[in-house]
């Protein structure tokens, strides 16, 4: 039932979006739906936690529905907010891989579909000189024309990740790659509820070449919690500098970002003198802490359509990650190719690889039966690092539909070495107007 449903809209007629060149839209109504099934077969599995990735074979499923509504009250002024209709869960409750494999997939899952709105903010452009540029209509931009020169102003409810480390190839789990580490930085512990999103205000100033960008967003009331922090008591500070360029007569683009978390968070080493013998507890030790991560993302275009991205981020291990994965240093890269050589041009390959590694005190802390975000095994003998190759193939559907098969090759879960490897199959239908 499901499945023919979303048929029907990967057929359906949709409308098409304005022409960024044509006068700026004043209101503007979007739509997306994207399904997710995944599927991994039986797995090497000598003993397994309460945070353990099952080793049977397994499938689950994750479904999006998201309107987006847009509104500008006055010149270079938008409203933007969107409801989602959420239903599914991740591979076994979204636990078991740091790097886990379905963006979609968030770590409150549930059975029946529920309603949230999980973005409404305002935005605020001023014009700075420079030529007009054209900006495209998108899910939660208005088309406009306005000073290649400009300062953007964001306040309210939205994702952290929507305005920093953004990547032309690897950013967007319903259309491009699946996996969290490939999307988005691995060890980027950005401020968002259990649904990935936050309270905060953004500034970023744009001219010629460069951007530099500066965010202020709540935590959540408790790490990984559903609810966010009021008032900025609990918070994370972000701050981003990209760089533009043409290299090759291919546009480029490199940002080197930088964050701070501010909050009660545990010291794992603290975690592992209170418990003695038996498995730390890290929520018994948390007193307030600051934890600190930077990170570098790079997109490169090699021809007309073959491009090139590359990321490293690295945080401090010595305590808990607070919100996003257990992760202390990643790196990830690979190519995103269109289908214009093969008469495709709509449909999209893609190929990643991830590597990620968490702290000796992080890994004395698993070893000792501790439970992270997202990993916990009841015991860490054979530490290896995560690692994750990631292959996926994109076909268009007529107008606005999206067919997508994906394959994960997931080696040591949880850094791991006595489980696994895990061999993930992916199926995706996307569409939207």
């Amino acid at each position: 039932m499901r499945i023919r449903f979303f048929l029907l809209l990967l057929f359906a007629p949709y409308p098409v979006l304005a022409d960024p060149a044509s006068a700026p839209e004043d209101w503007a109504l979007h739509g997306q739906a994207t399904f997710v099934e995944q599927y991994h077969p039986a797995f090497r599995s000598p003993f397994r936690g309460p945070n353990s990735l099952d080793p049977g074979s397994r499938g689950n499923e994750t479904i999006a529905l998201t309107l987006y509504g847009g509104l500008r009250p006055w010149a270079n002024g938008e409203v933007w907010a969107d409801g989602d209709m959420d239903q599914g869960f991740g591979l076994s409750d979204t636990v078991g891989v740091a790097a886990f494999p379905n963006g979609e997939g968030y770590k409150v899952g549930s059975a029946t579909p529920y309603l949230r709105l999980h973005r409404l903010f305002f935005r605020q452009t001023f014009d700075l000189g420079g030529d007009d540029e054209n900006v495209a209509p998108a899910v939660t931009q208005l088309g406009q024309s306005r000073a290649h020169d400009n300062l953007v102003v964001t306040l309210g409810k939205f994702s952290v990740t929507d305005i920093f480390d953004g990547n032309d190839y690897a950013h967007d789990p319903s259309q491009d790659f699946f996996n969290w580490t490939v999307i988005d930085a691995g060890a980027f512990d950005y401020a968002a509820d259990a649904w990935g999103y936050s309270y905060g205000a953004t500034a970023e100033w744009n001219e010629e070449a460069w951007s530099l960008r500066a965010g202020l967003f709540d935590l959540s009331r408790v790490p990984n919690g559903t609810a966010l922090t009021r008032g900025f008591g609990k918070c994370e500070l972000d701050a981003e500098i990209e760089r533009r360029f043409e290299l090759f007569g291919q546009d480029g683009k490199v940002k080197f970002l930088g964050w701070m978390n501010r909050a009660p968070m545990g010291a794992y080493k603290d975690a592992l003198a209170l418990a003695g013998h038996q498995a730390p507890d890290i929520a018994a030790v948390r007193v307030p802490r600051s934890r600190p991560g930077g990170g570098v993302n790079l997109e490169q275009g090699l021809t007309s359509d073959l491009g090139f991205f590359l990321r490293a981020s690295l945080a401090d291990g010595s305590q808990e990650a607070y919100e996003f994965i257990d992760m202390d240093e990643s790196l990830s890269g690979g190519l995103s190719w269109k289908g214009e050589s093969w008469g495709r041009k709509d449909d999209t390959i893609g190929l990643a690889l991830e590597e990620g590694g968490i702290s000796r005190s992080a890994r004395n802390y698993l070893a000792a039966g501790g439970l992270g975000i997202l990993i916990g095994d009841g015991r860490l003998t054979h530490y290896n690092s995560e690692d994750v190759l990631e292959a996926f193939y994109s076909a268009a559907l007529f107008s606005a539909g999206v067919l997508t098969l994906d394959y994960q090759f997931i080696a040591n879960p949880a850094y791991d070495a006595d489980r696994g490897p895990v061999s993930v199959l992916g199926l995706r239908l996307h569409a939207q107007f």
